[in-house]
């Protein structure tokens, strides 16, 4: 009867991983490149803060109106 062989660390990782693991480098270079200051008027008030907090805020308030929406579409 033989060993079983190790398998490497790289055929450990599922092709999700791989997926997951670009996704995070990618938001990562992301973020370091858009570190310039911006500033933002909402409702006569000024907001500076960089311009990748910015978009990713917008982002998730984006996100939840598209889940609150598909929810009350599910619902009808």
């Amino acid at each position: 009867m033989t060993a079983p062989q190790k398998r490497s660390i790289l055929a450990r990782v599922s092709p999700t991983q791989w997926v997951a693991l670009i996704l995070i480098v990618l938001a990562i270079i992301f973020v370091f490149e858009n570190r310039d200051k911006v500033s933002i008027t909402v409702l006569m008030i000024d907001i500076t803060s960089p311009l990748w907090l910015v978009l990713l805020v917008l982002f998730v308030v984006g996100w939840i109106a598209g889940v609150l929406t598909v929810r009350r579409r599910n619902r009808r």
